[in-house]
């Protein structure tokens, strides 16, 4: 037999909740329509990938949740769509949910929605245009005729060119220890997260570029800098919002830095899980150029209502 109870008080709270987020949740349908309309006037399809898979993408610190049967929930769609670049689509975009293990808090959720597009022939300054007009879509839907809005206690101005600064500036600028020693010691995400991360995007929205190629594992060589990387990380006063590069197209490298990374979670005692091969065999197959972006929509949707935390901006 199955126990029901009733409890009309939390029925009435959650209730109260759901109504408390009915503007917030609005305006991101209007984001995204305002997002699907933006990529088809840019002629970019969009598709759907699979969520459960065999392979998740070997990353350094990405974990997957476990789905049953040798599977697991995808941590993002790059992968498949990078297979669909290779059979020769030029513009793509997918929008759905992804999944990464043991991440809570106002700006994390375990589930979240994430947004990605890729262009064939593209290159990561490419993917900066495409972010400031996307944005800017999404801006004029939910706050129509504004070019500046509040966020986190601060008025960001989205007109005009954006702000870029390396990482090796950033950690100049503002860490504890020198990039090297962060990546030498193994410190590199906390010191980022922790002393870097809260001083970047105030006033307007900031590109922090050229990443270490210790810590982008499926970015391309940036030309004449050795060791960097061609990859950028979108800033809103402190919160992440995006990450894009070229995508990196040797085959013997990408074998090489899935091997490097398997091996560090090994170290780390956390799960090395299985190539996936059907994405080897497509980079095998004439990789091309290519460029992709993955946007996090729920932090997207922070930012455009001025929410303290995810959870306003997510019906659950």
């Amino acid at each position: 037999m199955i126990h029901f109870d009733r409890d009309i008080p939390a029925a009435k709270v959650d209730a109260q909740r759901l109504q408390s987020q009915l503007p917030f949740l609005k305006a991101r349908a209007g984001m995204m329509s305002a997002l699907r309309s933006w990529f088809a006037s840019q002629e970019f399809l969009e598709v759907e990938s699979p969520v459960r898979l065999p392979a998740p993408a070997l990353e350094d610190y990405i974990d997957a949740v476990e789905a049953g049967n040798a599977r697991w929930l995808r941590t993002s769609p790059e992968l498949h769509l990078k297979r669909l670049l290779a059979a020769g689509y030029p513009r793509i975009f997918e929008i759905g949910p992804c999944f990464r293990f043991g991440e809570s808090g106002d700006h994390h959720r375990e589930e979240f929605t994430m947004l990605e597009w890729y262009r064939l022939g593209g290159t990561w300054t490419d993917l900066m245009d495409d972010a400031q007009e996307m944005v800017a879509a999404a801006l004029e839907a939910t706050n129509p005729g504004k070019t500046a809005i509040p966020f986190r206690g601060e008025l960001i101005d989205f007109s005009g060119e954006w702000q870029k600064l390396t990482v090796t500036e950033a950690f100049e600028k503002y860490a504890s220890v020198s990039l090297r020693e962060a990546i030498d010691t193994g410190n590199f995400e906390m010191v980022l997260c922790t002393e870097v991360e809260p001083n970047l995007g105030k006033g307007k929205p900031l590109f922090l570029t050229e990443y270490p190629m210790e810590c982008s594992g499926l970015s391309a060589q940036l030309p004449g800098k050795p060791g960097f990387v061609a990859r950028w990380e979108l800033y809103v006063m402190g919160l992440e919002i995006g990450n894009a590069c070229t995508e990196l197209a040797d085959p013997p490298e990408q074998e090489r830095r899935f091997q490097a990374t398997a091996e560090l979670r090994a170290n780390d005692h956390r799960p090395v899980y299985p190539m996936d091969q059907p994405f080897m065999n497509a980079m095998w197959n004439d990789f091309p150029l290519c460029a992709g972006t993955a946007i996090g929509l729920d932090r997207l949707a922070m930012v455009l209502t001025n929410a303290s935390d995810i959870a306003q901006v997510r019906a659950f």
